[in-house]
Parts: C-alpha cells; structure tokens; sequence
C-alpha cells in the first residue's frame, strides 16, 4: 500500500507525532524510533530550534589531531569526521611540520560579497555609472541596517558594478563589499542587498530578481604555509614524489579535485565541529580552485635549495565564531574553547594551516606506501563493528581481515561468525 508524501501541517506537529507519522510511512521498528529519539550534546529541544520538521540528530565523531604549532601557538584541533585516518594523518602531518617550525597562517580581512542583479536594463553601462555615482549613499543606506556591526567597526567597504553577458541579455550586477567582522556575514549581506535594490531599480529602470551573497569569498582569503625538513618527512626521494603528486594536480583536474578533496578533509572536519557552513565553504573553494578558467590545486608543493619541502595553500575562508550554530550547537561552542580562539580570523588561520597539513599527509602517504594501508585498517574496524563485533571481538574480526587481505562487510561477518562458532 503506497503512503502520500503529502502531510499538511507536518513542520507544526511535536516532534512525537512526527516520528509516529514517519514509523507508519516508513515502517520503521520500535528500535529505529529508539535510535530517532536517542540524542546526544544536541537535545531534541535545541535542534528544533535550528531548522524544521526535527525528527533526531545526526552523531559523528570528534576526534583531536595533536602535534599543531600554528603562528607559534600550540593547539589541539577538535575535528569531526565519519572517515577513517584522517584525525590520525593530520596529527602526523603537524609532527612533521614542527620539525620545520611548524604551520603559518593569514587571513584578511572579513570581506564578505553580496550581489545585487539588475535585469532588463535600458542602458546597462549607463545604469553601472549611475549606481556608481551614487556609492556613497548606497553604502550609507547599507551600513544602516545593521548599527551593531558598524559599531564594532564593520560595514560596507566599497561597491562595485559589472555588466555581465548572459543567455537572457546583459545583466548590471552591483556588489556589497562588506567587512563582516568575526561573523560569517551571509545574513548581514542578504540585509543590506534587500534595503539596496529598491534604490538600484529607481535609478536605473532595471528590475531586481536576485540580492544574495557570493560564496565566491575572495576576498576573504587564508594563506598558509609549511617548510618541512627533508629528513622529518622521509628524505628527499619523498619530497620529490610529494612534489611530482603535486604537478599530477597542477596538471590534470580530474587528480586536483582529489587533491583538493584532502585538503577539504582538514577543514570540514574542524568546520563540522566550530558550527560552520560546510556547503559554503565547500562551493567557495571549489569555486576559486577554477578562477583561471581551469580546475587547480589550492596548494603547491615545491623543493627549495636545501632539498627540503616547501607548501603554501591558498582558499577562501568564510566562517564565523558568532551567530548561527557556532552560538547554539553545544558541541561547536566546545569545541571553539578547545580552540581558545576569539576571533574569526585566527580560526580561518587554524583551519587553513589544517587543511594544508592534511593535504601533505595526503601526498606524502600516496607517494609512499599509498592511501590504502592505514586507510583500511582503520575501515576494516568499521566493518567489524557494522558486522555485530563487540569487545574484543572486532580486533579479532580486523586482524584476520588484513591477514587475509580481504576488506569487505561480507568477509567481517564471516570471521566472526567463525569466532562465535568457537566458543
């Protein structure tokens, strides 16, 4: 019998007649309900709170990578992740990077974009001159929105005009360019664009559809950078094998979007645990990755004089310490005293020296004995546990795996049903 996905008023139910109308339409167990209701740090009260039609929360782990000296700072660095080795590697990428003197990390300024679109505009590089003409007032009627922010020393910084050719005519889009402080920004930019667009259609005789942030933060950038001896890493037929992975991705997009992926392995996981936009964070790294028209890598690996290796990592780096999840998520307010960090600019600075570290323990493992060894251990006790090991079944279940060299959920239930059988 098919169930209608159609249930009026389903956002406005308690949670408890939610997860019944779900039990009914998905034919859910007793237990599974168990699993919905079973909550952790994050209450069903709090998550109800965050977006609509709560039925659980969604549990990962938080690990802490060890060995980071950032700018001269020790840190342990709270990462939350489903994939193995990944808290493992990055804490032994920054052992590595000690030996040089550790990581190194800028940001810039908080400098968030917010589009204004402009469609069916009479004369479009006469309306851009217009809108510029009149920067000075945009910008004053902005700023107004959000007093708080100018208080504290934030605001609109400049305005700038494009026309842009599209398949539906040129478009005049105007852009906020705005100093967003220790916030992520995208609520205070959406503000202003919406108090802007009334002007900007007056002036101009265009219509505005779109008034929206960029994810494009490029103008909030992080750069990071490493200088690892030789011998911390391997010697140098290492150095040159992580510098030839790099030239792999500098060459080819379908290596740099793997290349990129372990460096989004580092910031996501410490972005997943501080309450960030993961989906922001994402679009806009992958978005700078192909700025020049072609997907590269956002970090470069070299070999300087000495023989040692140089990397220097370069990305958008849009987060926050105040508002949003970083303020309600009890795990991401943790997590940032773990981190002991206050502004948003150190914490970009922490996680772009982490997604560097992660990239070298990426490229160091690939251009050595390869991703899989420790990856696979460490996916063989996933395995074993999915399977039903317990105690110290599932070192039993992992050992026999790796000595068989057979890593599959198949092979882990057949090991312990052996094990049982011997009891």
């Amino acid at each position: 019998m098919s169930r209608s996905s159609r249930i009026p008023g389903f956002h406005k139910l308690p949670i408890s007649e939610r997860i019944e109308l779900l039990k009914d339409f998905a034919g859910l167990s007793t237990e599974d309900v168990e699993v919905l209701k079973k909550c952790g740090a994050l209450g069903l009260d709090i998550a109800e709170k965050m977006i609509e039609s709560v039925v659980g929360t969604l549990e990962l782990p938080l690990g802490i990578a060890t060995n980071f000296l950032i700018n001269g700072r020790d840190y342990l660095i709270p990462m939350a992740i489903e994939e193995p080795s990944v808290v493992a590697a990055a804490s032994n990428a920054a052992k590595m990077c000690r030996a040089g003197g550790g990581l190194f990390a800028r940001a810039t300024e908080s400098l968030m974009i917010s589009q204004i679109q402009l469609v069916k505009v009479p004369s479009p590089h006469t309306a851009a001159y217009k809108i510029l003409e009149r920067k000075e007032e945009i910008i004053e009627l902005a700023n107004s929105t959000d007093p708080v922010l100018i208080k504290l020393g934030g605001g609109v910084r400049d305005v700038e005009v494009r026309v842009i050719k599209s398949p539906q005519g040129p478009m005049v889009i105007t852009h906020l360019i705005v100093d967003v402080k220790d916030a992520m920004g995208a609520n205070t930019v959406n503000t202003m664009a919406e108090a802007v667009a009334p002007l900007l259609e007056k002036w101009t005789g265009g219509k505005v559809y779109l008034r929206i942030v960029s994810n494009l933060a490029d103008r909030r950038l992080v750069r990071a950078w490493t200088k690892v001896p030789k011998d911390a890493v391997g010697g140098e037929d290492v150095v040159d094998g992580i510098v030839y992975a790099w030239a792999f991705a500098a060459a080819d997009p379908y290596r740099a979007a793997t290349h990129n992926k372990g460096i989004m392995n580092g910031v996501i996981a410490v972005a997943l645990a501080t309450g960030q936009d993961t989906r922001a964070l994402e679009a806009g790294a992958h978005a700078y990755a192909a700025r020049r028209g072609r997907y590269e890598p956002l970090s470069t690996w070299e070999k300087d004089e000495n023989g040692d290796l140089v990397g220097y990592l370069e990305m958008p780096m849009a987060i926050g310490v105040v508002g949003g999840a970083t303020r309600v998520n009890p795990v991401a307010k943790v997590s940032l005293k773990i981190l002991r960090v206050k502004t948003a600019r150190e914490l970009a600075e922490i996680m772009g020296a982490v997604g560097l570290a992660q990239n070298l323990a990426a490229l160091r493992a690939l251009a050595t004995e390869g991703i899989q060894r420790g990856h696979m251990k460490l996916h063989a006790r996933q395995l074993a546990i999915s399977a039903g090991a317990v105690g110290d079944e599932v070192d039993k279940v992992v050992e026999e795996m790796i000595k068989e060299g057979v890593i599959r959920a198949d092979k882990a239930r057949e090991i312990l049903e052996k094990i049982r059988s011997k009891r």
